[in-house]
């Protein structure tokens, strides 16, 4: 947002001492950020204005002119196309240093004196295009040049000097002034710098009406329009806006229209409320804000028709809507070029309701954007002041025949009650009681108290919203007294061991290990759901939390899982891809709750860290995609240096298959799942042809090793033997079993050095109720290279055990 200094400057006498350094880093210190000042005449330096005292033909070109033109300190010739130079005409003259841009376009360039087709020119006389003033000075035709003879000033006047422009413009960061709606005009502003340097600020006059005629007025829904005020004038007209008003409307960003239309940008730029004008001969029987009605349209003034819904909150008369409430006004309606008397309407609009209108119709405007932002009802008693002044001053036959203030919700000042022990505390400072009444009370905020409690009101333009807790106060009074008054304490502390965060640390290890070890790609993901992947994956979601302005309507879930975001995902990229895998580590938000530290809240959400990822192929290959996941899981551990995992069955996960399913357990706790995505779960994620193997961990249930456990261990010194068996197993008989007696035997047989598990198979060469399971064996010994026989005899040892154990038999 753009300021005016000299605009701001009417409300609050600021000390002339004080340089815009010093303001700029005040204001950004304690209020809003200042992004930058700009010293506006600097745009105008050499540019003078020049009186024209004679106009020659040019010898060589038909189209140019030479101009003899008073400067003030001599007369000079300057050669210029414009098609209205006339004798005793003011105009810009720029001068040898000047910047201006040819014709409007292009890069800004210095002038110099040159020849043109022959003639030597002093300078350049500029149209409004030029010199950046076409806004304020619009061209009527081609090659006009700015005429500035309303000016009374003598010639060699700088331009900057006979238009006003010796101004500074503050730039303000909109993102740092959000949660004050105080601050969105210049009235606001004037309000800060006069309680930051102590300084009166000027009020408005009351206006008051007496025996005039009442509006009829109507508010259906006071909740969307608390507050609407309602002028009738008569005897007004539509003209160009005084130069003055047009100038600062300029200025701060806003093009300049005619008088009605800038009275009301006027009012707006200068106290932050929103005003619009009605041709009052269009208006039919009376005005109702109420709720649109099924199939009305709305011609809005840019141009764009609107079939309105029954949220949408309109101004409208007997024949229908004629505004969209805090937005903008319809183009048949508002000021046109007949328009002889208005309504002036200055109204309060509830902030989420315009702001979804705006949003709705992408429609956002700098009415919508004040009203978003929650501006109180009792500043229409300001623009009401500052509207009928500017309209008594620009149209003094002007009649007020009629007057209407509906206030039906009347705004209630938020009353808070602060320990003074609790704001010492959080301060770290003991400021005097006296001392602190006087600064809020600069504020505007009425300051009591008893014994060691401060019971505050607030004023009614901080009571939408903005200061509601205590803490508000504590950052009113500290940043009045200065943050840079408050003493550094510094932190004292020891350190007696070096610090290990093992927790961070395993998280890193995990990523890498999927990254890098298992080739997985890393997704980030946003930390909402869309409601159908949520429905797909999670079962129960009355206790998931719900954000309040959602990004989407469908978006308004916080993730509780990172599965419904990792099967979004999936479906936008299996139709690129046959086969692929991905993962996330991110926080969730539980449901479940725990205590805060803090008085203002008494349960704050449990916020966990979950990894989770999917596997995705044909199902042709499940088994193979299936064990693939599995075997990620369960090198996990031995790679990220953690306590190890278990596989059980004991509760299936609402999305998975009912059969490829297991619960991952670790330390005894179930710490997560994985398995096979469903085929209802699938096609209500539109994921019509994959296979999808989910996983989901959460992170902070895992125990990490508090130290390596790696043990260095010796080459074997003669060869060790892979030695491949295929056995006949029951259907039924599952590897972890058959592998608790393979380790058994290990420990037992020195000359067996491990078993691991190579393939499974089932088919026609298989009997019925039977699997075929082959088995590495790795054998050999620490003394000698083992005969065949040896090896043999080692391989029969552990198939007697294994025959023994399930009546296993070798497979012929």
């Amino acid at each position: 947002m753009k300021l005016s200094l000299n605009w701001i400057k009417d409300y609050v006498d600021l000390p002339g001492s004080i340089d815009m350094k010093k303001l700029s880093y005040d204001l950004t210190m304690s209020t809003v950020e200042v992004e930058g000042t700009e010293e506006l005449a600097r745009r105008f330096d050499n540019i003078k204005v020049g009186v024209i005292t004679e106009v020659l033909p040019h010898p060589n070109a038909d189209k140019l002119r030479i101009c003899k033109v008073d400067l003030g300190d001599g007369v000079y010739e300057i050669v210029c196309g414009g098609v209205n130079l006339e004798p005793g005409m003011r105009v810009a003259a720029a001068c040898p240093g000047a910047i201006v841009r040819w014709h409007g376009e292009g890069e800004p360039v210095e002038i110099k004196k040159a020849k043109l087709r022959g003639v030597e020119s002093y300078g350049m006389i500029c149209a409004s295009t030029e010199i950046g003033l076409s806004d304020l000075f619009p061209q009527k035709e081609e090659h006009e040049i700015l005429d500035l003879s309303f000016l009374v000033c003598p010639a060699g006047t700088p331009v900057a000097d006979a238009l006003d422009m010796d101004d500074v413009l503050i730039e303000i960061d909109n993102k740092s002034m959000t949660n004050r709606p105080d601050l969105w005009g210049h009235y606001g502003i004037a309000r800060e710098l006069a309680a930051l340097y102590g300084l009166p600020l000027k009020p408005f006059e009351p206006v008051k009406f007496e025996n005039k005629e009442k509006l009829n007025i109507e508010i259906s829904d006071p909740v969307r329009c608390p507050r609407y005020i309602g002028v009738g004038i008569e005897n007004v007209g539509v003209k160009p806006a005084p130069y003055k008003i047009r100038n600062r409307i300029w200025k701060v960003g806003m093009r300049p229209i005619n008088a009605l239309v800038d009275i009301t940008n006027y009012i707006m730029l200068a106290v932050g409320q929103p005003t619009h004008a009605f041709d009052a001969d269009t208006i039919r029987d009376h005005i109702t804000v109420r709720r649109a009605e099924p199939g009305e349209k709305l011609l809005l003034l840019n141009g764009k028709e609107l079939d309105l819904l029954q949220d949408d909150l309109v101004i409208a008369d007997g024949r229908g809507p004629i505004a969209l409430a805090g937005v903008m006004g319809g183009a048949d309606d508002s000021i046109l070029p007949t328009t002889d008397r208005i309504i002036l309407e200055i109204a309060n609009f509830e902030a989420t309701g315009v702001r979804r209108t705006a949003l709705r119709y992408d429609n956002r405007t700098e009415s919508s954007s004040r009203y978003e932002k929650a501006i109180d009802p009792q500043r229409c008693d300001q623009a009401l002041s500052l509207g009928i002044a500017l309209i008594k001053e620009l149209y003094p036959e002007c009649e007020v025949r009629s007057f209407t203030d509906n206030y039906q919700r009347k705004l209630v000042c938020k009353e808070l009650d602060v320990s003074l022990d609790w704001l010492h505390r959080r301060l770290g400072k003991i400021i005097p009681n006296d001392e602190m009444a006087a600064l809020l009370g600069r504020l505007g905020y009425k300051v009591s108290y008893d014994g060691d409690n401060m019971h505050i009101v607030v004023p009614s333009w901080r009571s939408t919203g903005d200061v509601s807790i205590k803490a508000d106060i504590m950052e009113e009074v500290a940043r009045m007294y200065g943050y840079e008054n408050f003493e550094p304490t510094p932190i004292t502390t020891s350190f007696d061991s070096a610090i290990n965060q093992l927790d961070y640390d395993l998280v890193r290890h995990i990523k890498e290990y999927l990254a890098l070890r298992c080739g997985m790609r890393e997704i980030f993901t946003y930390p909402w759901m869309s409601d159908r992947y949520a429905e797909a994956i999670i079962a129960d979601l009355s206790h998931t939390m719900k954000l309040t302005t959602p990004p989407a309507p469908d978006q308004k879930l916080i993730r509780s899982s990172l599965l419904p975001n990792i099967c979004e995902a999936v479906a936008k990229n299996e139709r690129a891809y046959e086969k692929f895998s991905i993962f996330e580590e991110a926080q969730v938000i539980s449901d479940e709750s725990f205590e805060s530290k803090y008085d203002e809240r008494e349960l704050l959400p449990l916020q966990k860290r979950y990894v989770a990822g999917a596997f995705v192929g044909s199902y042709k290959e499940l088994e193979a995609l299936f064990r693939e996941a599995k075997g990620v899981l369960e090198y996990m551990p031995r790679h990220t240096h953690m306590e190890g995992f278990a596989f059980v069955k004991n509760e299936k996960p609402s999305w998975s298959d009912d059969t490829v399913w297991l619960n991952v357990v670790s330390c005894g706790k179930a710490v997560g799942n994985i398995g096979l995505l469903n085929k209802k779960a699938a096609m209500n994620c539109d994921i019509k042809n994959a296979a999808v193997i989910l996983f989901e961990i959460d992170t902070t249930q895992l125990v990490p090793f508090t130290s390596r456990t790696n043990k260095f261990t010796h080459l074997p010194a003669y060869p060790l033997v892979d030695y491949d068996i295929s056995v006949l197993f029951n259907g039924t008989d599952t590897w972890e079993a058959v592998y608790a007696v393979l380790a058994k035997e290990i420990k037992a047989n020195p000359l067996l050095h491990s078993a691991s598990f190579v393939e499974e198979y089932r088919g026609k060469q298989i009997p019925e109720g039977k699997k075929s399971v082959t088995i590495r064996l790795v054998i050999g010994s620490l003394e000698k290279t083992l005969t065949s026989q040896e090896i043999e005899k080692c391989a029969n040892t552990v198939l007697e055990k294994l025959s023994k154990a399930f009546s296993a038999k070798i497979r012929q």
